[in-house]
């Protein structure tokens, strides 16, 4: 006859439950003071939230506007030669900090580090604006754009302990549109300071913005209760930061900008210089690769994060969106300015379709995700119509009409709105929450260099299209058409060859479409590698945390207060 004691036993069974229900109530406990925190009728969470939506969206807006005031700003500094630096000085130091930002959010206070990261964009604001010359103006965007990594990484970082995840889509969604209403909206703010105002407004425009944002929240943001790695001593610390994977990432971004940069403008595909920055490029980045893989406890990109299958996918997702989305809207204000011969104001004024569809589909979409509890589906819908807009544009001629025009770029921002928000709300979903900040990073990362090497792609394609098609035109100078801006167009060729040379741009603009709507369609590889996690999972159910990420965690040491 079995004891007493044995038969009080838990099953085998029993236990393995217990396990499951302890471990999903550890993942809850993770955001339990999202719950606490989550007040939307207080002053005290709008305040802090719209302080740091502003700020997303004006370091959003400062990568744009700078387009319509570079004539002026070289003119006032006689700088024509610097022109590349004032666009990849922010670029270069972006890129660089992006990954490091994750990994200084994942150590350090998230308050302090965003409010540094204010600062530091403020700084470079305030340099550009009040810049004597063209080497001061550089080093404030060099500076601004370091600061701005800290800002879009901590925009989640901040939303996390005040918004249940099961509530952040409609949060999150705003970031989205943060970004893609600054990168249609950038060249007409842009162009509205230096027409009536001054350049240099463009600039001082974040200093009251991100003061705002400051006071807000060092004075109403005291949520940070994630848990961070007790490092007592400065040595400590710096090794924690991955100093090496640092050495090789640095380079390795400036061979890769300044190839993107100068490739088929300043020098040759082919030239010498080209190949001996990709070459660099690609070492130093495989090197950085190694080191990181080497290194998994210090790392900024550790493997735990990279191979989780979500995090991987939603990489591709937003390299091939953010590099469809900067071409589509960058091509399509050059296409009003030549085909139909409008101003760059009217241009930008012409793409509010694109922006106001976007804007009600990232609010739908929003709500949808929070009904239903997944944000994959979604993530599905986006590449379908961004591939079937990008294609319709790809139709547009000199005499397509407002319907065609405006009804392509609603279409195109129908899938925009659908897809920005997922990659970060599967990051915030299938990673223990000490590893959220280095996916939010590596995510936003992927999307500034998806702009930046497509952005470079598209001129290839659109300038050796428009070479092509104007050499064989007697009388015309090839060369004077190609450097002109897009306005000056109607001023410089003779009227005879005027409508010759309209249909070469309009030929060579729908061929960066065609490569937007193929960018558009490969989204769906990103979008299919996600893993259908519900982020209603946090709260109830199925912890959401996927077991890729659980087993990395597994491998970590212990983390204190």
């Amino acid at each position: 006859m079995p004891s007493s004691t044995a038969a009080n036993e838990p099953s085998v069974a029993e236990k393995d439950t217990h396990s499951t229900l302890t471990q999903s109530q550890d993942n809850q406990n993770e955001y339990e003071d999202a719950e606490r925190n989550y007040q939307p009728k207080t002053l005290k969470f709008w305040t802090i939230l719209i302080g740091m939506y502003l700020s997303m969206f004006l370091v959003a807006l400062d990568r744009m506007i700078i387009a319509t005031a570079v004539p002026k700003i070289t003119d006032e500094f006689k700088s024509i030669n610097d022109i590349g630096w004032y666009g990849s000085a922010y670029m270069l130091t972006a890129a660089v900090f992006f990954p490091i930002s994750g990994r200084i959010y994942q150590i350090y206070s998230t308050k302090w580090v965003y409010v540094g990261s204010i600062i530091i964009f403020e700084v470079g604001s305030a340099i550009c604006g009040a810049a004597p010359n063209s080497i001061a103006f550089i080093l404030g965007r060099a500076i601004a754009g370091s600061g701005s990594s800290g800002i879009f990484t901590g925009g989640i970082m901040i939303m996390m302990p005040m918004v249940p995840l099961r509530k952040r889509p409609t949060f999150a969604a705003f970031f989205g549109m943060a970004f893609g209403l600054a990168s249609v909206l950038g060249p007409v703010i842009g162009g509205l300071f230096t027409d009536k105002v001054t350049w240099r407004w463009c600039f001082y425009l974040n200093l009251p913005v991100g003061g705002f944002t400051l006071v807000a929240v060092l004075l109403l943001f005291n949520f940070d209760q994630m848990k961070k790695k007790s490092l007592p001593t400065v040595v400590e610390q710096i090794k924690a930061l991955d100093p090496l994977g640092v050495f090789f990432l640095a380079p390795s971004m400036v061979c890769l900008v300044l190839a993107l940069q100068w490739g088929g403008t300043t020098y040759a595909w082919s030239a010498p210089r080209m190949i001996g920055l990709l070459v660099a490029f690609a070492i130093l980045f495989v090197v950085f690769i190694v080191v990181e893989a080497l290194t998994p406890t210090t790392a900024m990109a550790p493997a735990r994060v990279i191979l989780n299958r979500s995090i991987a996918g939603g990489m591709l997702f937003m390299f091939l969106l953010s590099g469809a989305m900067m071409s589509a809207v960058y091509y399509l204000a050059i296409w009003f300015q030549t085909t139909k011969g409008d101003s760059a104001m009217d241009a930008g004024i012409k793409t509010i379709p694109l922006v106001l569809s976007m804007v009600v589909f990232t609010i739908l979409s929003a709500k949808l995700t929070e009904r239903i509890g997944y944000y994959v589906p979604a993530m599905l819908i986006c590449p379908i119509l961004c591939s079937v807009g990008g294609g319709m544009l790809s139709t547009l001629d000199e005499n397509s009409g407002h319907s065609k025009w405006i009804g392509y770029q609603v279409l195109y921002g129908f899938g925009m709105g659908c897809g920005f928000q997922g990659p970060n709300l599967a990051a915030q979903t299938v990673l223990p929450r000490v590893d959220v900040p280095i996916g939010i990073a590596l995510l936003f990362f992927m999307q500034q260099l998806g702009g930046a090497i497509f952005v470079s792609v598209s001129q290839n394609i659109f300038a050796n299209e428009l070479l092509k098609r104007l050499s064989g035109v007697a009388g015309l100078d090839t060369e004077a058409v190609l450097h002109q801006g897009a306005t000056e167009l109607r001023k410089i060729v003779p009227p005879s060859e005027l409508d010759v040379v309209i249909k070469a741009y309009n030929v060579s603009i729908t061929r960066v479409f065609v490569m937007v709507a193929a960018l558009s369609a490969s989204i769906i590889i990103g979008s299919l590698a996600m893993e259908w996690k519900s982020i209603k999972g946090r709260d109830g159910g199925d912890t959401g945390v996927s077991k890729d990420a659980e087993g990395g965690q597994k491998n970590q040491a212990p983390e204190k207060e």
